[in-house]
């Protein structure tokens, strides 16, 4: 008698919604149980039995229903893979797997209903005829000047005022306090020669305020509260005076635009500073004109292509879309506790837009074979790390131990680089512009 095979009938071929009915046969789930009992059977130890010697009737019983759930398991992954493998089909979204015969018993067959949407077939693009324009400024004189005397500014020294002045928002006090509560002095709450700027938000609220006006050999009381949420808990919430010796009051001083401030950030001279700060700037334009380009380069691509689109995919998508207009809207409302959030025509289209455009865009990159490499991918882990000072290896692990997470990071930069390829086809044009101009083209986007 010939021994039945596993098999996979189609129940659903409609658009791109497809179902199929699994059958494992009980003779294959046996087998797949015989052969885990067989690999496990060398290192087994029991009552009775040398190691190893554990007879197999014997570890059937005892581990055989153990068993039988890893091989039912194993037996309906491995029809899923060999039936992508022979239709070619890529899911859309994780396939929806459900066993029908609940009343199931050992020694009878595992029927399993398998639904899914699979992905379309996407048509090929002509890249060669698309034409792009991309938008060129050059940072001006003034502009230049401008950010160096922003760099003075943050590098700027404190010289003694007159003497009887009064110290203003954004001078420097340098000061002796002790902090007392209730009359008792507090641990962290006294130094000698402290020098703050008054504005600058150093100490807790209030206590910088009181001191614009203060002279140069002044005493002064200055009574505050510590916030409630402060990290020592037994000073949060606390009324506390800070008795303090004004010993100098000190005006800002820019640094002096000069080969001395270009050494300060490390570069040779003068010159070298403004080669520097000027192609930092025209770095933030290209990257501010490649934004632009890139919209123009989506819509010409969304302009040659139609397919059915997985509605799965475009439900999450307008769902994420209207959810994310609905907080933008309602910014005092921070958690999900809320109603349920009605998808609008518009978040609907951009939905089908950005399903369609990403659908292209991985298909184009795959024909390419553009790939991101691990350097490409770890700078980029290392740029979202830099958010979270002092815990940046915790950041590193927690990525490298989160598939979703890596996809997140990995999916806006293998985009960019198969954008970077469709550029190199199409036919691109550079523009000169004011920084105006671009500034006006990239409002646009955040307009549509």
């Amino acid at each position: 008698m010939k021994e039945p095979k596993m098999s996979v009938t189609e129940t659903l071929n409609e658009g791109l919604k497809r179902g199929y009915k699994i059958v494992v046969p009980a003779s294959d789930l046996d087998a797949k149980v015989n052969e885990k009992l067989a690999e496990a059977q060398p290192e087994v130890e029991m009552k009775g039995f040398r190691k190893g010697k554990v007879p197999m009737a014997l570890l059937k019983k005892n581990f055989g229903q153990r068993l039988m759930g890893e091989a039912m398991q194993e037996a309906v992954d491995g029809a899923m893979n060999a039936h992508f493998e022979e239709t070619g089909h890529r899911p859309a979204m994780q396939p929806e797997v459900k066993m029908t015969n609940e009343d199931w018993k050992e020694g009878d067959d595992v029927e399993v209903e398998m639904t899914y949407e699979a992905l379309p077939d996407i048509p090929d693009v002509d890249l060669s005829d698309i034409k792009l324009e991309r938008l060129v400024v050059k940072a001006s004189d003034d502009e230049v000047n401008d950010a160096l005397k922003n760099l003075a500014e943050n590098a700027q020294n404190f010289e003694d005022r007159k003497k009887g002045s009064k110290a203003k928002d954004g001078d420097q006090v340098v000061l002796d306090f002790v902090g007392k509560i209730d009359g008792e002095a507090f641990d962290g709450g006294s130094a000698e020669d402290f020098p703050l700027v008054l504005g600058s938000g150093q100490f807790i609220p209030g206590f910088e305020e009181q001191l614009v006006g203060v002279k140069a050999g002044e005493e002064k009381d200055v009574t505050v509260s510590f916030p409630e949420e402060y990290g020592a808990e037994n000073l949060a919430g606390k009324e506390a005076v800070f008795s303090c010796t004004i010993k100098e009051v000190k005006e800002p001083k820019a640094a002096e635009i000069d080969d001395d401030l270009a050494q300060k950030y490390g570069a040779e001279n003068l010159e070298a500073l403004k080669t520097q700060v000027t192609e930092r700037l025209e770095a933030e334009y290209a990257g501010a004109a490649r934004q632009v380009m890139k919209r123009s380069l989506l819509d010409a691509l969304d302009g040659k292509v139609s397919f059915d689109l997985p509605p799965s995919l475009v439900e999450a998508e307008a769902k994420q879309i209207a959810h994310q207009l609905w907080h933008e809207e309602n910014p005092d409302v921070h958690g999900h506790d809320h109603p349920e959030i009605e998808v609008s025509d518009d978040a609907q289209k951009l939905a089908e837009r950005r399903v369609r455009l990403g659908l292209v865009l991985a298909d184009i990159g795959q024909k390419a074979e553009v790939q991101v490499t691990d350097a490409e991918f770890t700078q980029a882990v290392m740029n979202q790390a830099r958010q979270y000072p002092g815990q940046e290896r915790q950041f590193f692990d927690f990525v490298q131990q989160n598939p979703q997470m890596r996809q997140q990071i990995q999916a806006p930069l293998f985009e960019d680089k198969v954008v970077d390829h469709i550029a190199e086809k199409a036919e691109v044009t550079e523009k000169e512009v004011s920084k105006e101009e671009l500034e006006k083209a990239v409002e646009e986007l955040d307009n549509e």
